[in-house]
């Protein structure tokens, strides 16, 4: 019988709620496939910030690369800002991990309205493939002459070839397991004329491995209006960490609710332990009283 080690972090609100939901299915799962799971439950979050300055230990991530992967709830507290949690805890843990792969599906669930007037069960059923290590999120930059009138803040955006091509080659790899085999890749190359043309680049040469998928680039301000316009249009979906970032909150509205939208932050080398979320957030104004809905957590 297989064993999986499995790090669980609930963090704040309702966090620990929908994960204590999953893992009860998990369980039940477990017990269908002949697996079991041993869980190691950290205490991880902006509670723990708050009383000790720091989120996670200093032996924290050593901690976590002797599982085999992490099931995250949700962080945040009104009274911390929100940069704490995810500059201390979930962006180096993307990065720790080499969890470049951020997947995030999109299903319009039977039972489920979508915003969008006359879309039928199953009719919105996409899969976006996110870079997770790079691109608009990298901590590159920083700021100068604060309080003055001088002052300057400097973001730096950071493509790689070897970062685009890993996930537009995983992209066209998930484009090949599903039945409409058609890819959208996101650039905003007329604008962004070095990182963006890189991006164009890379999917130039990486669409030339997979001649059986049908595959396009598309600019993102065109691409967010063609979720709403024609959401049941986009198969796979490829884009950098900032432009999936956004993309994937769109997509999970049109399909009814953030609620039900799952995710998944895979290394899939499998050289460090995968991190699995519900996009939603903590939401503190209905912790404790039973009514958050965990099943994006179990579908996660």
């Amino acid at each position: 019988m297989a064993t999986f080690r499995i790090a669980v972090i609930g963090g704040d609100g309702i966090g620990p709620e929908v994960i204590d939901q999953a893992v009860r299915v998990l369980e039940k799962a477990a017990h269908h496939d002949q697996a079991q799971f041993e869980w190691n439950h950290l205490p991880w979050s902006s509670t723990r910030f708050k009383e000790t300055g720091v989120m996670v230990p200093a032996d924290g991530w050593d901690v976590l690369a002797r599982h085999d992967a992490i099931f995250f709830g949700a962080v945040g507290l009104p009274d911390v800002p929100d940069q704490i949690p995810v500059h201390s805890l979930l962006l180096p843990m993307r990065r720790k991990f080499d969890q470049y792969v951020n997947l995030r599906p999109a299903y319009l669930f039977d039972g489920v309205t979508s915003p969008l007037r006359d879309k039928a069960p199953g009719s919105i059923d996409m899969m976006v493939y996110r870079e997770n290590t790079e691109g608009e999120y990298a901590p590159v930059g920083g700021r100068m002459y604060q309080g003055t009138d001088a002052e300057i803040a400097i973001q730096t955006n950071v493509f790689t070839r070897r970062g685009c091509e890993r996930i537009l080659r995983a992209a066209f790899e998930g484009a090949r397991k599903r039945s409409r085999k058609k890819l959208t890749s996101i650039t905003k190359s007329n604008a962004q004329v070095y990182g963006m043309v890189l991006w164009d680049e890379c999917f130039a040469k990486v669409r030339a491995e997979f001649p059986d998928i049908q595959s396009s680039s598309l600019l993102v301000d065109a691409a967010a209006m063609d979720f709403v316009r024609k959401p049941e249009a986009f198969d796979v979906v490829v884009a950098s960490n900032l432009f999936g970032d956004i993309l994937t909150d769109l997509s999970a509205m049109v399909a009814g609710t953030v609620g039900l939208a799952s995710s998944a932050n895979i290394n899939p080398e499998r050289t460090f332990p995968s991190m699995f979320e519900p996009v939603h957030g903590s939401a503190p104004d209905i912790t404790g009283k039973g009514i958050a809905n965990p099943l994006a957590a179990i579908l996660s």
